[in-house]
């Protein structure tokens, strides 16, 4: 009798296993959050025609064929893929209230945004060791950062993050998802869809944890480092020209590192704190994942003299233009 009673509880259970998640938008705002469609599809076509634009520029302006700028333009080629990853659903959610989306997709996009977000922090680690060399050992940049470097350093942090990143959807999709299925969010973020689940999920939790503070911490401490090394170096520059140069070529890539880690952390703190306006996690997720593509490439044509030269000629517009 008890095996019985155990059999028709497990057939319970796994009736009640949901089949796809409802993905209801922004939280409190579901009357009116259509209006955000316009906003975020302008950030999306922004984002890809700004970073396609970087690439056709790099790509037809020799003088842009330096390593940094191929560190630029992988960077605009995962700015596309995050942006992509999550926008179409997002606008489809708004336009067309098409909030389902079976678990494999909902744990596959998991998956893909966290590999984007590690690859952009890979990228910005890559950038700052590049500067690093340029202006504290300009005299080995050619003999260290070479193309080979940027090749190697590309398929070891491609490889570090879909490896890394793994257990993040597999975690997931072995909890237990028995009634609630629908996500008050616009995307599939890791919290949100565990939070659903009617088992344990202290260990998504401390991967999540081990996660952030292994990859994105590890890579903000060796950016600090960077650059800390390389104000030092220019604070013992006796030329004043040639410091505020050095810390000109720089100035781009802090403004968008500052910028990434600083939603990172205040969404982390966000997401941990019990907020009586659920919206903000929610918003500053979404805008996390579109501002900084749309952001990136306009940011490094107004502070890049070069790339802005390659803008002109691609755009055959006056190139004295640069020099004002």
């Amino acid at each position: 009798m008890l095996i019985i009673i155990q059999n028709i509880k497990v057939s319970n259970i796994s009736m009640l296993q949901v089949s796809e998640f409802i993905l209801m938008g922004f939280p409190g705002i579901h009357r009116w959050q259509h209006w955000l469609s316009l906003p975020l599809a302008l950030l999306y076509l922004l984002a890809l025609s700004a970073n396609i634009l970087i690439l056709i520029v790099i790509n037809q302006e020799p003088t842009l064929h330096q390593p940094m700028y191929h560190f630029l333009g992988i960077l605009a080629v995962v700015d596309m893929g995050l942006a992509t990853t999550i926008m179409p659903k997002i606008l489809a959610i708004l336009w067309f209230h098409a909030k389902a989306i079976s678990l494999p997709e909902c744990f596959l996009q998991m998956y893909v945004i966290h590999c984007f977000v590690g690859m952009e922090s890979g990228i910005f680690v890559c950038m700052a060791i590049d500067r690093y060399v340029a202006i504290c050992r300009p005299l080995h940049y050619p003999s260290i950062i070479t193309a080979s470097f940027v090749v190697k350093a590309t398929v070891f942090m491609a490889l570090r993050n879909t490896m890394a990143t793994i257990p993040v959807p597999v975690l997931a999709a072995q909890r237990h998802y028995c009634s609630q299925n629908q996500i008050e969010h616009c995307l599939c973020s890791n919290l949100g869809v565990t939070s659903l689940s009617c088992d344990d999920r202290t260990m998504n939790s401390i991967y999540q944890l081990l996660l952030a503070w292994t990859i994105m911490g590890s890579d903000l401490g060796l950016i600090i480092l960077s650059y800390a090394l390389i104000l030092h170096s220019v604070l013992k520059l006796n030329s004043a020209e040639a410091a505020s140069k050095a810390l000109s070529t720089c100035t781009s890539h802090l403004i968008l590192i500052l910028f990434f880690y600083t939603v990172v952390i205040v969404i982390s703190i966000t997401h941990s704190a019990a907020l009586t306006v659920p919206i903000i996690p929610v918003l500053l997720n979404v805008l996390h994942n579109v501002i900084p593509p749309a952001l990136n490439p306009l940011v490094y044509a107004l502070k890049n003299k070069e790339l802005r030269q390659g803008l002109y000629k691609v755009l055959k517009l006056d190139t004295k233009r640069t020099n004002t």
